[in-house]
């Protein structure tokens, strides 16, 4: 990755672990005009001590209420701020997490960036966001550290490595990977089962009579991906019913986007290729499925059901609307945190796994509301 993208964002300010507050700047009290207000500056306007001015900000509970609520009502009025660089020389740490997803345009990353922050800005913790594009060579750097230790830990979601990669790649910051699981990993994991899911969703379409079934998604190249495994999970399900694989009902997708999936729609309608259902690797591919399919004619559910995954909230709104995965994107924001937080704390911690949960949500793109 060259240094010239690896520009992060301050995606949260987040209130400092040790309780200070960081309100904007009020009227000018004690300090001189120019000079940023100090403890000294704050003991003065609320007639304590500077100690216990510092017992108010590091949050203690040897303060009486009203001694609290005058201290903080004068660094309200004087907008006093911590120190960051006392902060960090006094506790060794930064109290900022890197957080490295491939798309953040796409609304499952989105999502999952806003839950990691807020479970992060809870411990204390400000998060600063990197894009990858799916990119090996940015996703190799930010696995190395960044070359800059200017962050306590790193949770990155890999797409363009594999999870045995990045694990080699590892540099000396804390590291959680959210995706596919890695036997004998030093490193932490979130993962979601994509291949059970996979399967449930396929299974789904089986137990409402559809056997003409076309996967849209897979992508060969990239066969530790969510989209390769969640056909995995297709092609386990379809066999299990005593229906043949075939590898010309897999349709890859170059992306998880509208588009994707129109063109595959559209590919499938060209080779005359018969079917009545749809497993889409994702959300987006199912609503541009859903799309190129009306503008051939074609009814959704009565002539092809259609399925996706990730719950973005179009598929409640599209129409159909659309049945899909919903994985448990909070919880998988909140264990990462936890686990890197954990990992900052103790880097000789034994790695954990964590399989955050999903479930099918049945919508009117299968007929089968409720």
């Amino acid at each position: 990755m060259q240094r010239r993208e690896s520009t992060f964002r301050v995606a949260s300010t987040a209130r400092a672990r040790d309780g200070t507050v960081t309100a904007a700047a009020g009227r000018s009290g004690s300090a001189r005009p120019g000079r940023r207000p100090s403890v000294k500056d704050v003991a003065e306007r609320a007639g304590v001590s500077w100690k216990t001015v510092s017992n108010v900000v590091n949050n203690r509970t040897n303060v009486r209420p009203e001694t609290r609520a005058r201290v903080e009502a004068a660094i309200r009025e004087l907008g006093y701020r911590t120190s960051m660089a006392g902060r960090q020389l006094r506790s060794g740490r930064t109290y900022l997490l890197a957080v490295a997803l491939p798309d953040l345009t796409m609304p499952y990353f989105a999502h999952l960036a806003h839950s990691i922050i807020r479970s992060a800005e809870a411990r204390g913790y400000t998060v600063l966001i990197s894009e990858t594009n799916g990119r090996p060579e940015s996703e190799r750097y930010v696995a190395g550290g960044f070359d800059a230790q200017f962050a306590d830990g790193i949770i990155l979601r890999p797409e363009g490595l594999d999870s045995t990669t990045v694990t080699q790649a590892h540099g000396p910051l804390p590291l959680v990977l959210l995706g596919e699981r890695v036997d004998g990993s030093h490193l932490d994991h979130v993962i979601v089962d994509n291949q059970t899911s996979g399967q449930e969703t396929t299974q789904h379409l089986l137990d409402l009579g559809r056997r003409s079934l076309v996967f849209v998604g897979a992508q060969e190249s990239r066969q530790f991906g969510p989209g390769w495994l969640r056909m995995l999970g297709y092609r386990e399900a379809i066999e299990k019913a005593g229906i043949d694989f075939q590898p010309s009902r897999v349709v890859p997708a170059r992306h998880f986007t509208r588009e994707s999936g129109l063109l595959a729609v559209q590919e499938l309608l060209g080779r005359g290729l018969p079917f009545d259902g749809l497993v889409c690797a994702s959300d987006l591919i199912a609503i541009g499925a859903m799309h190129a399919l009306r503008r051939r004619g074609l009814r959704v559910p009565e002539d092809v059901a259609v399925t996706g995954w990730d719950n973005i909230p179009e598929g409640a709104y599209s129409n159909p609307t659309l049945t899909t995965v919903a994985p448990d994107i909070a919880t998988s924001a909140d264990r990462a945190v936890e686990l890197l937080v954990r990992r900052i704390e103790d880097q000789d911690a034994a790695p954990r796994e964590v399989v955050a949960g999903h479930k099918l949500i049945r919508r009117e793109s299968t007929a089968a509301a409720g």
